[in-house]
């Protein structure tokens, strides 16, 4: 059995999902403690990959589809949604001036 390969493109794009952008961002802006930003990242992750699985079967392109032939690159996504989460966490810090 040969594994498939997939461009580097394709592993990126699950990163840059537009839903788990989104998700991520909002609920790491509103999270008031760093140990929630975890919690976030799953919510994210798993609506990044409903969103894209049902799309994807209604035949709406996407840049990341998922598929049952296709890779859904669950550590990618989770380390994006990780990723967008901190950042809106900390840029909400920053601008809340003394890190409250």
């Amino acid at each position: 059995m040969t594994v498939p390969y997939y461009p580097p493109s394709v592993w990126i794009w699950a990163g840059l999902d537009p839903v788990l952008i989104a998700v991520a961002v909002y609920l790491g802006w509103k999270a008031n403690q760093f140990g929630k930003i975890f919690l976030v990242a799953m919510i994210a992750l798993v609506a990044s990959v409903l969103t894209s699985w049902v799309l994807t079967g209604i035949g709406v392109p996407w840049p990341a589809p998922v598929g049952h032939d296709l890779p859904t690159f669950f550590p990618v996504r989770t380390g994006g949604a990780l990723i967008w989460a901190m950042l809106a966490y900390g840029a909400r810090r920053l601008s809340r001036g003394r890190g409250a």
